[in-house]
């Protein structure tokens, strides 16, 4: 039985000389941009008014310095296991070649909750800019169709329609390139710094009293909920294998990336409270609805043009590691083979793809936006904390190992980064920790009814 549940894939994706196949083209300012254009999305847009008005008040910049350090300490090891192991799954695959299957599993059938109430919040918060765009344009759409029922509507129409608009456009094969990475860069920056510019003269210090309204458990807790806004670090982490010179730009960009989102993150926290009331914030579009408080509707509007194409964006890339997972377990035989089964012209995973985009349309258009980001992160820090785990271990059991890149200051840096997110974890409320826990419990029972009978390591795949 422990042999079953322990045994592991082959690390075969490296050659002798640490060469991928792939043409080394990335250069640092490459992988910084990649960073940020993964990382700046709904949890700026959308949970500092949340995160502020619930958990930790104008404080709340504080809690973006806590979240950041933690997810920094996960970055580096990411990067160790991204420039080691090379192959589609992540966390999921990290894990299987060095922990198990069991394990891998258990952060896979983690990773299928984190991908889909991601792309959740992202919704929610790209429907409230999109009906602030509306409003602007004089159209006002029914409150029970902007609203889900936990607010007092039937449905949030316009984020369960964007997440099926998403899905088809995915289903048909659409790619994102560089390119098109750098301009969406551009345009989340551009909009930021539209914020800042049209803000800062509406400040009024008054508002930031008191500075930490709900203490230092406030703090924390709203870096447990903002730690949303980190977790695409790891875009930068999947692309060493591309790096001109990993063990350089691989630091460079995880670091770089890191350090200016989150000062960007701490700049419009401080200016957003000090716009508004911290209390008015818990809405779905803050930083628009922060510039119409301050009267600058002109701008809001602007804001919400530029959040909407930078969620949609950020929708794309999300529902694309949804359904690219599944396709990587489904392939290990973990889940059924009709999740990796692929539409015969359009050469994706078409089926997998609608389904899952109906599931979380019903999502997003059912659930209140706070209780299903804390789910998120929940899921985010346990990944973290197996993957660091793993490197811990993998260190010790293959020491001589062609890694690219190295986590420096081992073997600190992992266990800082078990540390801190297992202490955002524990700042989360209990209630959002029961409902992983339960979670969990079922991916344990269909391990042990479906996916250990048909693991292609076991050689029971029919």
């Amino acid at each position: 039985m422990m042999q079953a549940l322990t045994r592991k894939k082959p690390i075969n994706s490296v050659d002798e000389n640490g060469h991928h196949g792939l043409a080394r083209s990335l250069s640092g300012l490459d992988l910084t941009l990649l960073g940020i254009g993964a990382v700046i999305g709904a949890g700026i847009f959308v949970l500092t008014g949340v995160a502020a008005a619930t958990k930790a008040g104008p404080a709340l910049s504080l809690s973006f310095i806590v979240g950041g350090l933690a997810c920094l300490f996960a970055a580096l090891v990411y990067a160790e296991f991204a420039s080691t192991v090379p192959v589609a799954g992540s966390a999921y695959s990290y894990t299987y070649v060095t922990l198990g299957e069991f394990p891998a599993w258990i952060i896979g059938w983690d990773l299928i909750l984190e991908y889909a109430l991601a792309c959740a919040v992202v919704a929610i918060g790209w429907s409230g800019y999109f009906l602030r765009l509306l409003d602007g344009l004089g159209i006002h759409l029914p409150l029970e169709l902007t609203r889900g029922p936990s607010q007092g509507g039937l449905i949030n129409l316009p984020a369960a329609a964007v997440m099926l608009m998403i899905s088809a456009v995915l289903a048909l094969g659409v790619r994102q390139t560089s390119v098109v990475n750098m301009i969406i860069v551009i345009l989340k920056l551009a909009v930021i710094g539209i914020f800042l510019y049209a803000a800062i003269p509406h400040v009024e210090p008054a508002n930031w009293q008191p500075f930490m309204p709900f203490g230092w458990s406030g703090v924390m807790a709203g870096a447990g909920l903002i730690f949303f806004a980190f977790i695409g670090f790891d875009a930068v982490s999947t692309a060493a294998e591309e790096a001109k010179n990993p063990q350089r730009d691989m630091p460079m960009g995880i670091i770089g990336s890191l350090a200016i989102c989150t000062l960007i993150y701490i700049a419009v926290t401080v200016v957003l409270t000090g716009v508004a009331p911290y209390t008015s914030l818990n809405v779905s579009d803050p930083i628009a609805f922060a510039l119409v408080h301050a009267g600058e509707r002109f701008a809001a509007a602007v804001i919400a043009v530029g959040a909407v194409a930078g969620l949609t964006s950020v929708l794309l890339v999300m529902l694309y590691g949804q359904t690219r997972l599944f396709y990587a377990m489904s392939r290990d035989g973990l889940l059924p083979p009709v999740f990796s089964a692929l539409h015969p012209r359009f050469r994706t995973p078409a089926r997998t793809t609608m389904a899952t985009g109906v599931v979380i349309a019903l999502a997003a258009g059912l659930l209140p936006i706070g209780q299903v980001a804390e789910l998120v992160n929940v899921g985010t820090l346990a990944a973290f904390m197996v993957v660091s785990i793993a490197v811990l271990y993998l260190r010790r059991a293959q020491p001589d190992l062609h890694r690219p890149f190295r986590t420096p200051f081992m073997p600190w840096i992992p266990i800082l980064a078990i540390l801190t997110c297992g202490y955002l974890i524990a700042s989360l409320g209990w209630v959002t920790l029961m409902r992983f826990v339960i979670w969990m419990l079922i991916g344990i029972l269909i391990y042990f009814l479906h996916a250990r009978r048909y693991s292609v390591l076991g050689g029971n795949m029919t």
